[in-house]
């Protein structure tokens, strides 16, 4: 069976996960997530995707990121790769693939999932126990966000810079957010969406985007065929 199209919206975030092959450790050392940062940069700058945050983990990565067209995201991530796969490779002695297949992805709704979705992975290095803080792990966005320390890697969405009217209060409103933590249930959807790569938003979010790309998005009911309504 063929695989279904991505669904990639331009100017519209997404949650982007990919993982080692096998689980197996796609960063080692500081020099290994350096080098993948740097090259991330350069190709977001070149294929038009905004990073909006990110964490490096040891055997995966979280994204999130609006690109400006549908082919933005799979450019710069192929870019990525035929970059840092054959650095890595050559710096530890290995041959072969690095990462477990194609890249994950999940639209965001910025309305009601930007903020929360941005929480869900800056604290993700506490949720595995790699990190007693967020601030403790070197390579997220959080100190970005936190005003610790600017990151030229990051464009702030326009949900961050709703949090306030100065870099002060949108810094000290976003530490807040992020110490409050999330709730069980956005914990679960965020969680659901991102390992099945669907859709982080409301119903009527989901219910607009069937009606702007004519692909199921909803969950289809269980013995009726799936048809979208023509506008």
């Amino acid at each position: 069976m063929a695989r279904q199209p991505r669904l990639i919206l331009p100017h519209q975030p997404h949650y982007i996960v990919q993982r080692g092959n096998d689980n197996q450790p796609i960063f080692r050392d500081d020099e290994d997530h350096g080098r993948f940062l740097g090259w991330l940069k350069e190709a977001a700058k070149a294929y038009r995707v905004a990073i909006h945050a990110y964490v490096l983990l040891p055997n995966h990565l979280h994204l999130l990121a609006t690109p400006a067209d549908e082919e933005g995201l799979a450019a710069m991530m192929q870019k990525v790769g035929r970059l840092y796969v054959p650095w890595f490779n050559n710096k530890y002695g290995r041959s072969g693939t690095l990462f477990g297949g194609r890249f994950r992805t999940a639209p965001v709704d910025p309305a009601q999932y930007l903020l929360p979705a941005m929480c869900y992975l800056e604290l993700h290095p506490v949720r595995s126990q790699a990190a007693f803080a967020p601030l403790d792990y070197r390579w997220s966005s959080h100190a970005h966000h936190a005003g610790v320390l600017p990151d030229p890697l990051v464009t702030d969405h326009a949900r961050y810079w709703e949090l306030g009217n100065t870099p002060f209060q949108r810094e000290a409103a976003y530490i807040a957010m992020a110490q409050q933590g999330l709730n069980a249930d956005e914990l679960a959807v965020i969680d659901a969406a991102v390992a099945k790569g669907g859709v982080l938003g409301s119903h009527a979010y989901l219910v607009e985007l069937e009606r702007q790309t004519k692909r199921q998005v909803l969950p289809a009911k269980r013995g009726r065929p799936f048809k979208v309504k023509e506008a």
